[in-house]
């Protein structure tokens, strides 16, 4: 079985009428609840809501996240870079661009420094590529930056709202080892795409997979309530075959359980990944 991770702070209530940030107040509880949870890392979250007390910010914080993390057997060796939604690459000027570009590099060197070897960089809902000038323009920055994230040893996966042919033709003109794509479940749920045009188009690019299940057009639901196929991604995950983590980003349940509901979808992932890789000959669990 993959290792199964959670996005930082689904094990807390949520902060700030936010449905998904970096918990200021409490992340340091999350790591014993991740360990509670059967769970074995934590999706790190760098945003600009938290950006100001993020412990990636300076040693000693790295410094107490490592601890921290060894004291509960907990890895975190990934962080998902809202930062780039708040302040979108393909809406800044020019200026704030190369701004946005060195924030980048300097992040990079930030993972590399807390012993993280992935960032996931959402271009989805405000931040999502929608012209082919965008595309040519963040394809330029990612070619630029991925030296820099080689040095580092992190690997850049591209989260994106673009479409299974689309989304292959940008990973095609980006050949770089570094650089892979984050399959979300649930935002191509929401989208309407197909699972199995998704995976024939770009599968083996696939690095990391974040797990959630939405309505088609619509919101987060919980696992199997929506429109995402997630037994059939699974299926093809395993077939083709795909080793990486699985990180859980489902809808919250009832504030003060979020331990129990973070046990309870790990469950579901784990039966769901164990008949996948049943009908596929020579599979390892």
């Amino acid at each position: 079985m993959p290792h199964i991770a959670i996005m930082q702070g689904r094990l807390q209530p949520p902060q700030g009428g936010l449905f998904q940030c970096f918990p200021r107040n409490c992340w340091r509880e999350e790591f014993p609840q991740a360990a509670a949870a059967g769970l074995d890392a934590i999706e790190w979250i760098y945003d600009l809501q938290g950006a100001d007390v993020n412990p990636l910010a300076t040693d000693s914080g790295i410094a107490e996240m490592q601890a921290l993390a060894r004291q509960h057997h907990i890895d975190v060796v990934s962080v998902c870079a809202d930062y780039f939604m708040d302040r979108p690459f393909v809406t800044a000027s020019h200026a704030a661009f190369a701004e946005l570009t060195g924030h980048l590099v300097w992040l990079l060197n930030r993972c590399r420094l807390a012993g993280i070897t992935r960032m996931v960089l959402p271009f989805v809902d405000a931040s999502r590529i929608e012209t082919p000038a965008q595309e040519a323009q963040v394809a330029g920055m990612l070619r630029d930056v991925l030296p820099h994230a080689s040095n580092a040893g992190v690997e850049l996966h591209l989260e994106t709202s673009l479409g299974p042919k689309e989304f292959a033709a940008l990973l095609a003109k980006l050949p770089h080892p570094m650089l892979r794509a984050n399959y979300d479940s649930g935002n191509s749920s929401s989208l309407g795409y197909n699972v199995a045009c998704e995976l024939a188009a770009y599968g083996p690019r696939i690095g990391s997979v974040h797990i959630k299940d939405r309505v088609r057009g619509g919101g987060t639901v919980p696992l199997g309530q929506g429109n995402a196929d997630i037994p059939a991604l699974l299926s093809g995950l395993a077939a083709i075959p795909y080793h990486g983590d699985f990180v859980l980003q489902v809808a919250r349940g009832t504030a003060g359980e979020e331990v129990a509901w973070a046990r309870q979808n790990r469950l579901y992932l784990v039966r769901r990944w164990e008949e996948a890789n049943s009908s596929v000959p020579g599979s390892v669990l």
